[in-house]
């Protein structure tokens, strides 16, 4: 990635705060920030204490990977890897990059360490986008005597501690500091460096990735030993494609190494990687790129750079480090699967009360830093029996159940007058669980939902208002114009009534079951249902077949 001068130079999740009493509720109030660690028990009586100081939802960033699951592409969820068209990006030629990288390390203040772990960052997180390590787990890591080689010690370091299993070829290291305690940092993780005699003939027996950081963009000249030998053996794997055996996948970081920098493979022959990834901004070769994954990463390029070059590059979203480029290759919806990797879920672990079960997964989904954990999926069924569902926010449990609010004039609230039962689902993607809840529901109090109500943010308070939900409107404009009307009553910060129409409602649970993913298909199920022992009630825990 550096120049020749640099080498010489160089969501929302929600928690819940504990306050007068270790029994209270889950409540959400958006609009305070504070931070608290959960209680673990909950009783609905206190939701009516008028001292009572509501939990607090509070946004926090999602995280990009998830070591401890075997998942950390997904939606990374928590969020999405926006798409850029190819023909509205910037593409550089090899001159401007390096007049980029001496301002970067000039006038701007950077350090090539900098850099450096920014864009190793990067090349990890695109990996871990697209390459699931319980499909994808061996790596290795080509780095070269520069900079592009560092970027892929860099990158080997996030992969292990994303999950994956990485070795590194380096055949020509460099005394330099920075080189040297990135080797210290792989060894102490007890990364294998294997020299080039050490590598198989055949690379796609022991590996299921190749990183190829062997030259960047500043590289002049035809590859010497033992490089060119690299370099063809990658070229080779296309032979496995040819003849449909498992070839591993390829990863160039920057430029493909023997690439022109500006005209590409010229001679057609180079390397034909699987996913590149460009970083500061694409290099005018990655035009020549047909592989089916290009990401940008080197979340660093400041305005005043990309103004002064004209740049036109992708919005990273959220906290990512990578962006794609392009479209995503088309999928074959039957193909799409995912080999879990999952603790065991064990009768004698779980919790003797369901809902003391439930509360801790849903810690679990907070400390992950999971998107909306309290988010369910309510399914209910009207006179006719036809099932309908719809994504819903939890706002309280306890031990009388579950509570959501919403508009008593919408279709799951004529279910629930005609039906009054329902299910929940739970889905904790980034932790491979979910729990499914069955029960009969109720209307919750007009003081709970009152209460409620007013914890709610002023411009929420004004759209329940405005929202004859599941009822037909003409357009946005209307409900646009109904709001502001009511914005412009209610400014002088008057006392917004709850509409009457307006209210939650409890689910009370008369079924359990946690669900934990685990490999070839064999998942975890435990169900929890009420039995009388002695005329108590209490609940029997039993393991379904997956």
């Amino acid at each position: 990635m550096w120049s020749s001068l640099a080498r010489k130079s160089r969501t929302m999740t929600c928690l819940f705060l504990a306050t007068h009493q270790s029994s209270l509720p889950l409540i959400f109030n958006p609009s305070n920030s504070n931070v608290h660690k959960p209680s673990r028990s909950f009783h609905h009586n206190t939701l009516s204490n008028n001292k009572l100081s509501p939990a607090f939802l509070t946004p926090i960033p999602s995280l990009s990977i998830r070591a401890f699951c075997s998942n950390p592409s997904a939606k990374m969820a928590d969020r999405a890897v926006q798409i850029q068209n190819s023909d509205s990006v910037s593409y550089l030629k090899q001159r401007e990059a390096a007049e980029i990288d001496e301002i970067l390390m000039g006038p701007l203040g950077f350090s090539v360490d900098q850099l450096m772990e920014l864009a190793g960052l990067s090349v990890a997180e695109s990996i871990a986008e697209v390459y699931k390590p319980s499909e994808y787990k061996r790596v290795l890591a080509i780095c070269g005597p520069g900079n592009n080689g560092g970027d892929g010690l860099v990158a080997a370091r996030h992969l292990y501690h994303f999950g994956y299993k990485p070795s590194v070829c380096y055949p020509k290291r460099t005394p330099k500091p920075l080189y040297s305690g990135l080797v210290t940092q792989l060894e102490s993780l007890s990364v294998p460096f294997l020299s080039v005699e050490d590598l198989p003939l055949d690379l796609s027996k022991d590996f299921d990735i190749l990183v190829d950081a062997m030259f960047g963009f500043s590289f002049h000249g035809t590859p010497r030993p033992p490089f060119d030998d690299l370099i063809q053996r990658l070229v080779s794997l296309r032979d496995h494609d040819q003849t449909h055996q498992k070839s591993p996948v390829i990863v160039s970081i920057d430029i493909p190494s023997g690439w022109h920098v500006e005209e590409g493979d010229i001679g057609g022959e180079g390397i034909k990687p699987d996913m590149l990834v460009s970083l500061t901004a694409p290099k005018l070769c990655a035009k020549k790129f047909c592989g089916p994954h290009h990401f940008l990463g080197g979340r660093f390029v400041p305005p005043s750079i990309a103004d002064k070059y004209k740049l036109c590059l992708p919005p990273y979203l959220g906290t990512s480090m990578c962006v794609r480029i392009g479209k995503p290759p088309k999928i074959d919806i039957s193909a799409l699967r995912e080999n879990y990797i999952s603790p065991e879920l064990l009768e004698e672990q779980v919790e003797a009360d369901p809902i003391d079960q439930f509360c801790k997964w849903f810690d679990d989904a907070v400390a992950a830093s999971l998107k909306e954990p309290n988010a369910m999926a309510l399914s209910t069924a009207g006179k006719d029996g036809k099932p309908s569902s719809r994504m819903v926010l939890l706002k309280g449990v306890d031990k009388d159940g579950f509570v959501w609010y919403t508009n008593y004039d919408s279709r799951k609230a004529h279910d629930l007058s005609d039906n009054p039962h329902a299910s929940l689902l739970f889905y904790w993607d980034g932790l491979n669980r979910q729990v499914r809840v069955e029960g009969s529901v109720q209307k919750v109090s007009d003081e709970e939902s009152e209460q409620y109500f007013h914890s709610r943010p002023r411009g929420s308070q004004i759209g329940a208002i405005v929202s004859k939900q599941s009822t037909v409107v003409p357009g946005r404009h209307v409900l646009h114009q109904q709001y502001k009307e009511l914005e412009e009553t209610f400014s002088d910060g008057s006392l917004i009534p709850k509409p009457k129409h307006w209210g939650g409602y409890r689910l009370k649970p008369e079924l359990f079951e946690f669900w934990q993913g685990q490999k070839s298909r064999l998942h975890d199920r435990l169900q929890y249902s009420p039995h009388e022992i002695n005329g108590q009630q209490v609940w029997k825990i039993e393991r379904l077949a997956p």
